[in-house]
């Protein structure tokens, strides 16, 4: 037995879960919120529903590190920090270098901080608080378990985009997509729930969470995915445009009197999505609040289930049919409204929403009619435990070698 600890960081949050394996039993659980003010947010769970939900000032990322294991000492979660034996990374970008989770050299590091362009919001501070782990747990098996590599199944021709190829051998200039470890989570929990094997199943799943992305599973493979060279490509999200024409970006450059290219991408990462349209939020909850009232929280919503919609049904195309369709994520775990939305429009493949079965937040749950031939689910993401499994695995892997 070990403890095996997951770590999913961004800028401004830092959410762990920490494992007992292989029994894959959890004991603790957290994140930090608000991270680099006075007033962030921490929160453990653990043992019997117990809470720590507090407001205390962390303002840098050692700060935040060094707490979470300093209070898995004081309530005796752990006795010795040595206990964890491996600590798993979430990191988005794994370009072509990584096809499979990997565990953490100096050069594999150094290769994680070289790949910042391909996800410019996650992969330098995934790095970052790959170092600080480094250094507060240096005798743990670091691992880095990419979105990408769920992806690296894909063909040529669901890969590459319509432009000189001499663009991909020279620069490597294709889709990559992201989510991989939520997309591979469920759907080899809908085979599990389904009764049958992955390979004998075709499965979309839509991962709609602030950033949103949908994936095309035939036989427990990806073979296409809405994410491109990096997460801002797809549908609509919460501050993410999706897709867009290129060619609106130097209109509009010209338009708004901007010269700086990252000045403009920055608006299409953070300004855009259901923000930009709704004017009001990028949370989809204030948007369903203020549906009825506000014309703009109505649009945005009818967007977001629009381009949801398209994808799915070119997928049904590519997959040539399909046999399961699974909601995960914020807004797929928890949007009543949204799902029977979704699936409605989605009728003409034979997929059928229970409205009664539907009526749950952030339940497992199959959703769809006993008449459905599509069958639909509510399963909650848990990318955690991924990072977890693939972080012991290569963690017993070193002790055999060694």
């Amino acid at each position: 037995m070990t403890k095996v600890m997951a770590v999913n960081a961004g800028s401004s949050t830092l959410k762990w879960q920490l494992f007992q394996m292989p029994e894959e039993q959890k004991i603790a659980g957290g994140m930090i919120d608000r991270l680099g003010k006075e007033n962030a947010h921490f929160i453990v769970e653990y043992g019997d529903g117990q809470k720590i939900d507090q407001e205390e000032p962390i303002t840098t990322h050692e700060l935040a590190a060094a707490k979470i294991l300093t209070r898995l000492k004081e309530l005796g979660i752990v006795e010795h920090l040595e206990e964890i034996t491996g600590v798993g990374h979430r990191v988005v970008a794994g370009g072509e270098l990584f096809k499979s989770s990997t565990r953490i050299t100096q050069q594999v590091l150094d290769q994680i901080k070289e790949l910042k362009e391909y996800a410019p919001l996650h992969n330098a501070i995934e790095a970052y608080y790959i170092g600080v782990f480094q250094e507060l747990l240096p005798h743990a098996t670091q691992v880095a378990v990419f979105d990408t590599s769920f992806y690296s199944t894909l063909e040529p021709e669901d890969y590459l985009y319509s432009i000189d190829l001499d663009y991909y051998k020279r620069f490597r200039a294709r889709k990559y997509g992201a989510h991989g470890t939520s997309h591979r989570y469920v759907s080899s929990r809908a085979a599990e729930l389904m009764g049958k094997p992955a390979e004998d199943l075709k499965l979309i799943t839509l991962h709609l969470g602030s950033g949103a992305s949908i994936s095309a599973i035939d036989g427990g493979k990806a073979v296409d995915t809405s994410m491109g060279f990096t997460p801002l490509a797809g549908i609509t999200m919460g501050t993410r445009c999706g897709d867009i024409d290129p060619s609106l970006i130097p209109y509009l450059m010209q338009q708004l009197g901007i010269t700086d290219i990252n000045e403009f991408i920055d608006i299409l990462n953070k300004k855009s999505g259901l923000l930009g349209l709704s004017g009001l939020s990028a949370d989809m909850r204030d948007l369903e609040d203020t549906e009825t009232t506000n014309e703009r929280s109505a649009l945005a919503l009818s967007v977001f289930v629009n381009r949801v919609v398209k994808y799915v049904g070119a997928y049904v195309a590519r997959l040539g049919g399909v046999d399961g369709i699974v909601f995960t994520a914020g807004s797929g775990e928890n949007g009543i409204d949204l799902r029977q939305r979704i699936g409605d429009r989605l009728s003409a493949f034979g997929v059928k929403i229970d409205p009664e079965r539907n009526h749950v937040r952030g339940k497992e749950r199959l959703i769809s009619t006993d008449d459905s031939k599509v069958t639909a689910f509510i399963i909650p993401t848990n990318e955690e435990l991924m990072i977890a499994r693939d972080t012991y695995a290569l963690h017993v892997k070193d002790h055999k070698l060694n």
